[in-house]
């Protein structure tokens, strides 16, 4: 068989696609084998500096002539700099106050939360990780969202500045009323207060369908936002009930809570009115949408400010599951008023100005080295 037959034959089409799917396999698994053992390597190395610094006189000055000695020794192995050895000293510090806590089982000194160890994530991952994070209890929160959500370090950067672990689960709901366990804890961390949509600029006048327009056209910034699960269906998703015709916001299916979720928006402080329509809306899906094998669906009203005991009051006696949570955005100025503004220019040469109006009147110099 000549080798363009061969290339074409099925059999052997098909078991080249097993081998090449191994070798797929294998390289992930040589990936992970070598991060874990490097992470391993940064936390030993690390413990060992912490070790030597305090039994020894030698400070932070150690930390460079280390990293001199090992380059010169080791000139083709990467990590060995100062700012990196500086970041294993500082990895083992975050975790090894709290190692007793953190540490999976007693032979294994690398901090774990459960079943998902440090070494899991890439090394870069793990330094915005402990500089970042406050805690032991916050670090373990975003390492375990990096392996369930599989987020890039871009993402895992954004989702840190943003403050996610502060915001998770913190939005006011019923879930624990209207929810059977663990339904209830599951919706209740799916959801978070506040919404940052800092991905998009408004300007001034701009009312809720404007928000919708915006958050549909990022979309992409907008699940990333509402987290892992979120299936976008449509927005002002038409309805009709008793020949009536009425428009949800936006409506979402969380494919892990098997449920549909009614988004609505509002671009004004939280009114007691705004959930009975919400109510109605869950009732409506639940009606015409929802399939038998579905858990019951979920509202969110987003808006931009709210009281939190007006908000528990109107939920308290409301049958169906719902969240009010607020929403921030980055609002920009209108064209016309831009012009008016004074730019960073102007006022630096305003400034620049004033001084040394100062330094004659007032006797003051402005002299670079005074």
């Amino acid at each position: 068989m000549t080798a363009s037959a061969l290339f074409a034959d099925a059999d052997y089409q098909a078991w080249l696609k097993q081998i090449k799917q191994r070798i797929s396999v294998v390289r992930v698994g040589i990936a992970l084998a070598v991060n874990r053992e490097l992470i391993r390597f940064y936390w030993d190395l690390g413990g060992m500096i912490a070790a030597k610094q305090a039994e020894s006189q030698w400070g932070d000055k150690v930390v460079p002539q280390l990293s001199h000695d090992l380059q010169r020794a080791f000139p083709d192995l990467k990590g060995l700099s100062a700012s990196n050895l500086k970041y294993c000293l500082r990895f083992f510090l975050f975790y090894g106050g709290a190692a007793n806590e953190v540490v999976s089982t007693p032979d294994d000194r690398l901090p774990s939360f459960g079943q998902q160890p440090v070494d899991q994530i890439p090394w870069g991952h793990n330094i915005l990780i402990f500089t970042k994070c406050g805690s032991v209890e916050e670090a373990g929160f975003y390492i375990r969202q990096t392996l369930e959500q599989g987020w890039s370090r871009d993402v895992l950067a954004l989702q840190l500045k943003s403050n996610l672990f502060a915001r998770s689960g913190k939005a006011i709901t019923n879930f624990s009323r209207t929810l059977p366990s663990p339904q209830s804890d599951l919706a209740q961390q799916t959801l978070k207060d506040p919404y940052t949509f800092d991905f998009m600029g408004m300007t001034e006048p701009f009312n809720e369908r404007d928000v919708e327009r915006q958050l549909t056209q990022h979309i992409t910034q907008f699940l990333l936002e509402l987290g892992k699960g979120f299936a976008f269906i449509g927005r002002q998703y038409h309805l009709e009930v008793a020949g009536n015709d009425y428009y949800i916001d936006l409506l979402f299916y969380h494919v892990t809570l098997k449920c549909y979720v009614v988004v609505e928006l509002k671009n004004r402080r939280f009114i007691p009115e705004y959930a009975g329509k919400l109510n109605f809306y869950l009732s409506a899906v639940d009606s015409l949408l929802k399939r038998d094998d579905d858990q019951p669906t979920i509202g969110l009203l987003l808006c931009r400010d709210k009281n939190n005991i007006e908000v528990e009051f109107a939920l308290r006696d409301m049958n169906k599951p719902m969240g009010v949570s607020e929403y921030t955005l980055v609002e920009t100025l209108p064209d016309n008023l831009k012009g008016a503004l004074p730019t960073i220019e102007e006022i630096e040469n305003d400034l620049q100005q004033l001084q040394q109006q100062v330094g004659v009147n007032g006797g003051l110099k402005n002299d670079e080295n005074d």
